[in-house]
């Protein structure tokens, strides 16, 4: 009897023993597949460890840096300016200095000493015959600020939005607002069809949340924080990533582009080598970054893009030109033309200048404007959706599958029978897109320079929304990198076509205006404009086209402004 116990026994051991020996070896085989196949391993094939190690690593990153808040944000960083671009900066700066409220000890004014739409009022001035206004004459409406108890403001620095429309005929055109820095703002419009127009004037933001807004511009760029995945086999790390970090608080990944010296970190993994990153990604937005007493100047429909109502009639009726005008044969007076650079009638976009104005309004007249041509679409999501309106609109041009991450790219669309290709990329960091592969993160001025160009080829840029949480000195940086690539390639390649499509506004609620306001667009469609000036490209002017137009803003506009958009960038190409 104790035999056969012992027998039992030991059989039940031997096969613990030949368990635990299988188990181990499994193991060790599993580890030395991973060793030797580490270098062909699929960046898109995850395991079920993997993705959970993701997981609770993306929920557990913390520690975010701490920055020390100086006003000029990691200015050393890129490569040192020369003295010509030391004088364009200052120049630049110029053009966006902004009447900013006097300053106060003890923190924020109380709301009540703020700027408020509803006290405050504008008045349509009479010209000098009287209340009689003519095709080709200027409208000026006198707009005076108050507070919430009613009293006049007596400094400036508010940002207000102006537009005169009819919507009867869909005609609609943007205003000029001038700062009086005395509480007092002149908006200015050209009169440019006949007939009842409307006068309409919004606050954006007060002179007290710009100032807001600036200190954030200058102090907390980390506002918005990016991340990278770093893997080697089934180990993972996840660090934050910016375009500079305080190197005291842990060692440094430097991705700064060779070439453009375009500055990049990531703080290094603890286990893992810089050389093992994976991806780029938007980390988040910080919460919590201005006072409760700030947030209350960043309210919808109290303080934040809300109208300002009229003191008398908000209305005019437009007669046709006056007898001296109509002599001169001038549409447009001369007086007029810096600004601004087209209109709406009929809900179509009229711009200014040397360009006829096409309506490419079916598929078979894109199809032949664009046979034979080469485009190339560089930027952000607004560059994005104009990919996606010409491959939607155009059913002869087929998206070439490329395995691309939605609404990251990059995409292809190709016509063979009409000899089109469309390419779209987004650009470098800062990006703030879900999730963007290491090998496929490119700077703008990087592609220009491996673009052969030509007569029949057209290069689109739009880069802008992803700089709104930097000082304009990271934006006017990038910009002037891709200038120097767009005159290399110009040079090389005569004939080649170079649009350009300016910043939008966009839907504005309080944390996005902490991180996308408008008055940063504002600044940096007067960078993008002012730094392509006098060079051989085409504008698009999306900050008036969607300022004009009678839809509410948004970041990516509506199918009937990016119409207009398209038609133009065609008549451009096919004129």
């Amino acid at each position: 009897m104790e035999d056969g116990k012992r027998t039992t026994c030991t059989n039940k051991l031997s096969k613990i023993i030949l368990l635990f020996l299988f188990l181990s070896l499994s193991g060790l085989a599993l580890l030395l597949h991973n060793i030797s196949s580490v270098e062909n391993l699929n960046c898109h094939t995850v395991s079920a460890l993997y993705q959970l190690q993701t997981r609770l690593q993306s929920s557990m990153t913390a520690g975010l840096p701490t920055f020390h808040h100086n006003l000029t944000y990691c200015a050393q960083l890129g490569q040192k300016p020369t003295a010509e671009d030391e004088l364009e900066d200052q120049y630049l700066q110029h053009l966006l200095s902004w009447p900013l409220f006097p300053s106060r000890s003890g923190g924020p004014l109380p709301l009540r000493f703020t700027s408020d739409p509803v006290h405050s009022m504008f008045t349509i001035l009479p010209t000098k015959r009287g209340t009689e206004w003519h095709v080709g004459d200027q409208l000026e409406a006198l707009v005076q600020m108050h507070d919430f108890q009613g009293r006049p403001k007596h400094y400036g620095g508010d940002f207000l939005l102006a537009r005169l429309h009819t919507p009867e005929i869909g005609a609609s055109v943007a205003g000029v607002v001038l700062d009086h820095k005395n509480g007092f703002y002149s908006a200015l419009f050209p009169l440019l069809w006949e007939g009842p127009a409307i006068v309409e004037i919004t606050m954006v933001h007060s002179s007290e949340a710009v100032a807001v807004l600036k200190r954030l511009q200058d102090e907390r760029p980390d506002r918005v924080f990016f991340k990278s995945l770093f893997r080697l086999g089934l180990l993972s790390e996840t660090t934050v990533c910016n375009m500079c970090l305080p190197k005291e608080q842990r060692p440094l990944c430097n991705f700064t582009d060779p070439h453009t010296g375009e500055p990049w970190f990531c703080y290094k993994p603890k286990v893992l080598g810089c050389d093992t990153r994976v991806n780029h990604a938007k980390g988040g937005y910080l919460k919590h970054i201005i006072s409760d007493k700030e947030a209350l100047l960043f309210q919808s429909g109290v303080n934040l893009k809300v109208y300002i109502g009229s003191s008398g009639t908000n209305k005019v009726t437009v007669l046709p030109f006056s007898k001296d005008e109509a002599d001169s044969g001038s549409v447009y007076p001369e007086q007029f033309k810096a600004s601004p650079s087209g209109y709406y009638y009929e809900d179509s976009w009229r711009p200014f200048g040397d360009i006829n104005m096409r309506q490419f309004s079916n598929a078979a007249a894109v199809t032949q404007c664009l046979s034979n041509k080469i485009i190339y679409m560089f930027g952000d999501s607004t560059a994005r959706q104009w990919f996606e309106y010409l491959t939607s609109f155009t059913p002869d041009l087929k998206e070439f599958n490329l395995s691309s991450p939605k609404n990251v790219g990059p995409y292809m669309a190709v016509d063979s029978d009409n000899n089109i290709l469309l390419k779209y990329r987004c650009h470098g960091p800062p990006i703030r897109f879900s999730t963007v592969l290491s090998s496929e993160l490119r700077y703008v001025a990087n592609e220009l320079d491996g673009l052969s160009g030509g007569p029949n080829t057209v290069v689109v840029l739009s880069v802008w929304s992803h700089f709104s949480t930097f000082p304009t000195e990271v934006y006017i940086r990038r910009l002037r990198h891709i200038r120097r690539a767009l005159v290399r390639l110009m040079g090389r390649a005569p004939g080649t076509m170079v649009v350009i499509r300016s910043a939008n506004l966009q839907a504005q609620e309080e944390e996005v205006s902490l991180y996308n306001s408008d008055w940063f667009s504002l600044q940096q469609d007067t960078v993008i404009k002012s730094m392509f000036k006098g060079l051989d490209v085409l504008l698009v002017d999306a900050w008036e086209m969607t300022l004009a137009h009678h839809l509410p803003h948004h970041l990516h506009p509506p199918p009937e402004i990016i119409k207009n958009m398209i038609d133009m960038l065609l008549s451009y190409i096919c004129p």
